[in-house]
């Protein structure tokens, strides 16, 4: 089962893929040299990123998050600013601690960008190489960050999954999740919560729902409030302050345009999301780079939605679970694997379903808006100019916010019934990632990437 503390994990930016991932495989290498007693002979670690990694990786913070990870910083509590200092020293000072022993560290040799070597099996692959004073390998590890924070080793990608402990309603297909919802007569929610419940007791599936809300309220209050420019070179200039000023003095006139709605669903995604470019504090929903989406129609429930309270977020998060689950299992949430569509597709379509959840909506209804969300990003590149998740993914996030509320309007519009299913959906967004070029699924190869100067 793939769980809310999976698909909901407090990172920090700009990449699930490209920094939480690479972080998590940096801090699983040293947490296998521990277990294997090697730390006393360990003298230098070489980390070599593949495929898309080495490609954009440097625009996403790969170098920092390696680092971090092998200092012994994990992407749910590491202090961003921290991640930056560890970098600095790496490359000016020539050294990484690790279990506080000091250990030499050449940035420019130990830390390579391979644009040359394929990755074999994910194009996000790490290889991290340990050796003793003489330069023997103690150990040498190939892991793979998967999208949306997961990471496995290499040999592990694509393999079986490995047995968990059981659960009362095991699904692998929205139409299993809807014969069993119907069977038990449990709205999705609650049957996800069910699962959740046979892993860990309700309380702690509650501070973790809480938990992710005001991290995303955060999220979007810090963006909303934040000015200046953008790190990384395009100099993009935040906007949500501006637009959030705006909104503010257009209502205080009593001035308010028809479309107010959606500048504010717009005006919290696009939050989200530049703190996320600015290495923030946000939450993988299901992914960084899609990481505006849940947030903004989560924001809009809450605060322009009467009646909308904490349980109505909750089922929003649970039911959002059961569409992101769907999408890692039989798709990917990897803009490496499957180009946008994976990750803002993903997003939209769990938004939708989380949205008519909150607002009461049937089982039918839900994986109506799930489908329709999806089928209208099928297709959808991942171009970044620059390799930076700030043009065109700030903007899409907007854009996916307001096709999700849109999704779940014209679904509560209808019984539920329709012609394409969620589960032909998913599939289509996989095989129209298999089928799409390497260049336009995060390598900055293709695309906008290539068509628009960086400067």
């Amino acid at each position: 089962m793939i769980s809310v503390f999976d698909l909901f994990k407090i990172g920090i930016g700009p990449s699930s893929s490209h920094t939480v991932g690479p972080m998590r495989s940096a801090s699983a290498f040293v947490a296998a040299l521990r277990a294997a007693g090697l730390l006393p002979q360990l003298r230098r670690i070489g980390v070599v990123l593949l495929g898309s990694l080495a490609w954009t990786g440097r625009g996403h913070g790969s170098d920092g998050a390696v680092i971090a990870g092998l200092s012994g910083e994990q992407p749910d509590t590491v202090d961003p600013a921290a991640m930056q200092q560890l970098l600095l020293r790496a490359t000016n000072e020539g050294f990484i601690q690790i279990d506080g022993r000091r250990l030499e560290f050449n940035a420019a040799t130990d830390l390579v960008f391979d644009t040359v070597t394929a990755a074999v099996a994910h194009p996000n692959t790490l290889c991290f190489t340990a050796y003793a004073a003489e330069g023997t390998v103690l150990l040498q590890q190939r892991w793979c960050s998967v999208g949306g924070g997961f990471i496995a080793r290499e040999h592990e990608v694509g393999a079986p999954a490995v047995e968990q402990a059981a659960v009362p309603f095991a699904f692998r297909s929205a139409a299993e999740l809807l014969e069993i919802a119907a069977r038990e007569q449990l709205s999705i929610a609650a049957l996800v919560l069910r699962n959740e419940c046979a892993l860990r007791a309700l309380d702690e599936i509650e501070r973790h729902l809480d938990r992710v809300t005001d991290t995303m309220m955060a999220c979007i209050d810090q963006g909303m409030n934040t000015l200046g420019e953008l790190p990384g070179g395009l100099k993009v200039r935040r906007r949500a302050a501006a637009l959030n000023e705006r909104l503010r003095a257009a209502k205080a006139r009593a001035v308010r345009a028809p479309h107010e709605i959606m500048d504010y669903v717009s005006l919290y995604a696009i939050a989200v999301n530049e703190e996320n470019a600015a290495g923030g504090r946000v939450v993988t929903a299901p992914t960084n780079g899609a990481a505006g989406v849940i947030p903004a129609v989560m924001r809009y429930y809450r605060d322009h939605v009467t009646g909308a309270d904490r349980a109505g977020i909750h089922t929003l998060l649970l039911t959002a679970t059961s569409i992101g689950a769907l999408c890692k299992l039989n798709a990917s949430i990897s803009g490496a694997e499957v180009g946008c569509q994976g990750e803002v597709g993903s997003a939209c379509a769990m938004a939708a379903a989380g949205l008519v959840a909150a607002l009461g909506g049937s089982n039918l209804q839900i994986e109506n808006a799930a489908e329709i969300a999806m089928e209208h990003h099928l297709g959808m590149t991942c171009d970044p100019i620059g390799g930076l998740v700030q043009i065109p993914c700030i903007e899409r996030n907007a854009f996916g916010a307001v096709k999700a509320i849109n999704a779940a309007s014209l679904a509560m519009h209808g019984d539920g019934t329709h012609h394409v299913s969620l589960d032909q959906v998913i599939a289509t967004m996989r095989q129209t990632g298999a089928d799409m070029q390497s260049k336009y699924k995060e390598t900055s190869q293709g695309g906008l990437a290539v068509n628009v100067p960086e400067c």
